[in-house]
């Protein structure tokens, strides 16, 4: 299925878009080795079926002279069926995640399926999150945004924009959030973008930016839909690089796609200083069953950065089935 325009989750891997689109913008640039690697501080990362019954001839059909002699016998009455009732897909989403039990720390999800339109949310009450490394996404999306939605970087920015969104490099986007302007430049990109509960960390503490669930997927929209702020050649950029990550980094929401699709998303992982718990984070575009989906899944609080992964997995896992199964066909 065809996402709006053009752009849909392909196979093979995306690495070819990724070399058009930057030739189509100008951009160079060489990959890096680097990642949510940690800092001192928190300023880092800152990754029934029901069959007929074959038809019998009764005595009286095969052997009519018998039949005034007996009576036969009453037809059994069938058992009467009911058809199971449809249920509601964000109900359906509510239940399937409530029933996953107990978990450390805290998460949200929000899910849309692009074709159908249906959207579902969870862990709404929980309150904001850090956004860790998934900033990075809208950073270079506020970039973008200068100039009427798309100004061409330069060629030393897009090879820091490259290094920041496939590798997670912390030191090009410190460059890049300066080139941008810090906190007040991102606030203001964001209220073009729609990003209504997003407030944007200090200038040395770029993770620590605040968000929810559903702004993540605000943010998903104007990259993967035709409705939005950026330009045709932004978004085409930041999905390219979105959908080439370096291994070892691809983890996240795209577990709950078929295999083989494209994993296309973006990760953010943060030891917190004082109280040593993590805040693991993904955001991307999963291929489920015909059906293609924006998720987002927050998490806080988590003991280890693997079980903050493992959390965030099985609850795009469980949440995507869920929406998908109960849901209209997208196809």
């Amino acid at each position: 299925m065809e996402l709006p325009g053009t752009w849909r989750v392909r196979r093979p891997a995306a690495a070819a878009a990724l070399i058009a689109v930057t030739a189509a913008l100008g951009a160079g640039g060489s990959p890096a080795s680097g990642g949510d690697a940690g800092r001192p501080s928190d300023s880092v990362n800152a990754g029934t079926r029901t069959q007929a019954a074959s038809h019998v001839p009764s005595p009286a059909q095969s052997f009519p002279w018998i039949a005034a002699s007996r009576t036969p016998s009453p037809s059994p009455t069938p058992a009467p069926t009911t058809a199971r009732p449809a249920v509601d897909p964000v109900t359906a989403v509510r239940e399937a995640l409530d029933a996953l039990g107990p978990h450390t720390g805290r998460y949200t999800l929000a899910v849309e399926d692009l074709g159908t339109g249906v959207r579902a949310r969870y862990g709404e009450r929980t309150g904001t999150y850090d956004t860790a490394s998934i900033v990075k996404v809208d950073i270079l999306a506020a970039l973008l945004l200068r100039g009427h939605g798309g100004i061409a970087l330069t060629p030393g920015q897009r090879q820091l924009a490259e290094k920041m969104i496939r590798q997670s490099d912390n030191d090009a986007t410190d460059v890049l959030w300066s080139d941008l302007g810090g906190p007040r430049a991102l606030d203001a990109a964001n209220d073009t973008l729609g990003l209504g509960h997003t407030t944007a960390g200090d200038w040395g503490t770029w993770g620590l930016t605040q968000t929810t669930a559903a702004d993540q997927i605000t943010l998903l929209q104007a990259v993967f839909g035709d409705d939005s702020p950026l330009t045709a050649a932004a978004r085409d950029y930041i999905r390219s690089l979105m959908g080439s990550i370096v291994p070892g980094q691809d983890w996240g929401v795209t577990a709950a796609s078929d295999p083989g699709a494209d994993r296309i998303l973006k990760n953010g992982w943060l030891p917190r200083t004082r109280t040593k718990l993590w805040d693991v984070n993904s955001i991307g575009v999963v291929a489920y069953e015909g059906h293609e989906l924006l998720v987002s899944v927050l998490s806080a609080d988590q003991r280890t950065r693997e079980d903050g992964i493992a959390l965030v997995e099985r609850v795009a896992r469980t949440a995507v089935t869920a929406l998908v199964g109960a849901g209209p066909s997208a196809v």
